[in-house]
């Protein structure tokens, strides 16, 4: 069915690259939620909405909205999410509970989530560029990756990170390949990835809310326009195409906001 609906697209008009991730969106909701149902709909969507930003979430939706047209499910077709632009950033992991997490991970011998976690906010890497990151990429330092109109992007592995991941790769008799992986040796999955950090968040008693994939990758820019004041290099490590999308990280967190408030707003007492 799905190949069918791939040479439906195909006469539809749309970019190739639409069509893949239309096509890809519908084999991982038939793989990971089975059968069209209502339930099962409305599950994905709010996994979407936990793990990604609203672009991706309302690409994905419209992929699976086709593949509904196309087998004539029109009625349970999902709404789009509102794309909103906020005065501050949400829902994103403190310094101190990333620090907390980490040293907890490692201490109770949880070593490829201690690595996880780690990777994700010293390099800023998305999750699905986390999960193309290989034991020659550590060796070395960094990952090229490659994005629309042949540019490319330079994901920097920092020197402590590099030697503690290297030292952990020999351990566990890694030379070459994928570092991530399930327990069956096969590179992990997104949805597997936020899903377990789900489940730290809640045996550490931290916030649910801010514990996901994307959450470390805010808090690597906020760390890093702290401690160097370069917007333009941080959109360039970001791969933002555009600096005003690296600017929401020169806002505070809807936390730090309110600590703000408690601590300046007095007048009133």
């Amino acid at each position: 069915m799905v190949t069918k609906f791939e040479t439906f697209l195909n006469k539809q008009n749309l970019s190739k690259n639409t069509v893949a991730a239309y096509v890809w969106t519908v084999n991982y909701y038939l793989k990971h939620y089975g059968e069209i149902k209502k339930k099962s709909l409305l599950a994905y969507k709010g996994y979407l909405v936990d793990n990604y930003k609203a672009q991706t979430v309302n690409l994905r939706l419209l992929g699976l909205n086709k593949y509904l047209e196309f087998i004539r499910m029109e009625k349970y077709k999902l709404k789009l999410v509102k794309m909103q632009q906020k005065n501050f950033l949400e829902n994103v992991i403190s310094h101190a509970d990333y620090l907390f997490l980490k040293s907890q991970l490692k201490k109770d011998g949880y070593m490829d989530w201690y690595f996880v976690v780690w990777f994700m906010t010293a390099t800023g890497a998305r999750i699905s560029e986390l999960l193309q990151i290989k034991a020659e990429h550590v060796w070395v330092g960094y990952l090229d990756i490659y994005a629309k109109g042949g540019k490319v992007r330079r994901l920097y592995i920092p020197k402590k990170l590099r030697i503690e991941a290297s030292q952990w790769l020999r351990e566990k008799d890694i030379s070459s390949g994928y570092i991530f992986l399930n327990r069956y040796g096969e590179p992990i999955s997104t949805r597997g990835i936020a899903i377990q950090l789900k489940r730290f968040a809640k045996m550490y008693g931290l916030n649910r809310q801010v514990i996901y994939p994307h959450s470390f990758r805010h808090r690597f820019a906020k760390n890093f326009l702290e401690r160097y004041n370069d917007i333009a290099l941080l959109a360039d490590l970001m791969g933002h195409e555009s600096i005003e999308t690296t600017r929401i990280y020169l806002r505070r967190t809807s936390t730090e906001q309110q600590q703000l408030v408690d601590k300046s707003v007095y007048w009133y007492y």
